[in-house]
């Protein structure tokens, strides 16, 4: 192995005492691949199987904690306990895989496609449509219902059922999906929440469903975990929308979560090395190392964006982060971490090869969405 890159196989240590085997985690992403009612496919199970082997911890895609928070197509639920045993079959294969198994948790808020949730309402914080259609929909300014204070309620428990449900199902964690887009960003952002109560209006009300959030994980944690279980957060930094999520709002939030008793962050960028919008002074400093600054080492924090590479990986690791998480190149090369550790970084794939997906444990759903999706993936 390339000396260089030991550091990157060295092992971590998080907060709760759980130790992780390596710096590289595979990253939560989308794979539209589930059954209608919910279940993870065997495709699916397979292909996370494919991607477990190397890497340290394995992050799912998001599953949703309630009904009415289905964002996908082909998402797996979370949201009742008939869910559990289709939990733990996809929690096992990553294990028996040697990496540590970590359910992302989710609402999809206003970006839930009407087609998806009961009865085709779609709530959010407030009654505020997403300015250029939703993530998972085509259809721009659908106008959501804004929750009622019980039913903010009811989800926030929602949130802590779900964690209950992982732990049964042999997860070794879950992170909080506090990012791109999705409701509990929602209520944080001042372009889609403009309530009036307690869950909205300034900064700090803004912060009250996603803090409440991490409490009625941590809490759930507390009652129902035997041995340490890993709890982390995920957050985007920033909103394109005015009024939208600013840097400096964003690292308010940051501080705040730095003091909750997580296991990780989990920042959600495209590139690593990006700079701020606005909201903080020098705007040529990046995100990274704002971040880096506020939490001052309380809680390890997992950077992530357009890491290919293995000079990519060295070059964000000298930022002084502890975890890189990797997307795209690991669905493109699921044997990224093994190379490294062969001393082979020099045959590490960077482009979809569109003759592989059966090599490549590719459910359909997935690859279908990969290839008619221009500029989603490298060579695409």
């Amino acid at each position: 192995m390339n000396e260089q890159n030991e550091a990157l196989l060295s092992s971590y240590t998080l907060p709760n005492g759980i130790q992780l085997k390596n710096r590289i985690v595979m990253a939560p992403m989308t794979n539209f691949s589930s059954n209608s009612d919910g279940t993870v496919t065997d495709a699916e199970v397979n292909y996370y199987a494919r991607r477990s082997k190397g890497v340290s911890m394995v992050i799912t895609a998001c599953t949703y904690v309630t009904p009415n928070g289905k964002g996908f197509q082909g998402e797996f639920g979370a949201d009742t306990d008939e869910m559990i045993p289709s939990l733990k079959k996809l929690a096992k294969n990553i294990k028996d895989q040697g990496a540590k198994a970590v359910l992302q948790i989710f609402h999809g808020g206003r970006m839930c496609p009407p087609e998806l949730v009961p009865n085709g309402e779609i709530v959010s914080a407030s009654d505020i449509p997403a300015e250029k259609g939703g993530v998972s929909t085509d259809e721009p300014d659908i106008k959501p219902r804004s929750l009622t204070e019980n039913e903010v309620e009811e989800i926030i428990h929602a949130f802590g059922e779900t964690t209950r449900r992982a732990i049964e199902a042999g997860f070794d964690g879950v992170e909080i999906h506090g990012a791109n887009g999705y409701l509990i960003q929602q209520f944080f952002s001042p372009h889609s929440n403009r309530r009036e109560d307690r869950f909205g209006g300034s900064l700090e009300k803004r912060m009250t469903f996603p803090l409440a959030v991490v409490d009625s994980v941590k809490k759930a944690v507390q009652e129902h975990a035997k041995t340490p279980f890993i709890v982390g957060y995920r957050f985007s930094p920033e909103e394109p929308e005015t009024p939208g999520i600013t840097m400096d709002e964003t690292l308010v939030l940051v501080d705040a979560l730095s003091d909750k008793g997580l296991d990780y962050l989990h920042v959600s960028l495209m590139d690593f090395f990006s700079t701020p919008r606005r909201g903080v002074e020098d705007l040529t400093k990046t995100r990274i190392d704002y971040l880096k600054e506020t939490i001052n080492n309380r809680v390890p924090l997992i950077g992530v964006g357009s890491i290919y590479t293995a000079e990519d990986a060295r070059n964000a690791f000298a930022s002084g982060i502890p975890l890189l998480a990797l997307g795209r190149e690991l669905i493109i090369d699921p044997d990224w971490v093994q190379k490294i550790a062969e001393g082979k970084e020099d045959e590490i794939v960077t482009k979809i090869d569109k003759d592989k997906q059966e090599a490549l444990v590719i459910p359909d759903p997935l690859w279908n969405a990969i290839i008619n999706t221009p500029g989603w993936f490298p060579g695409v």
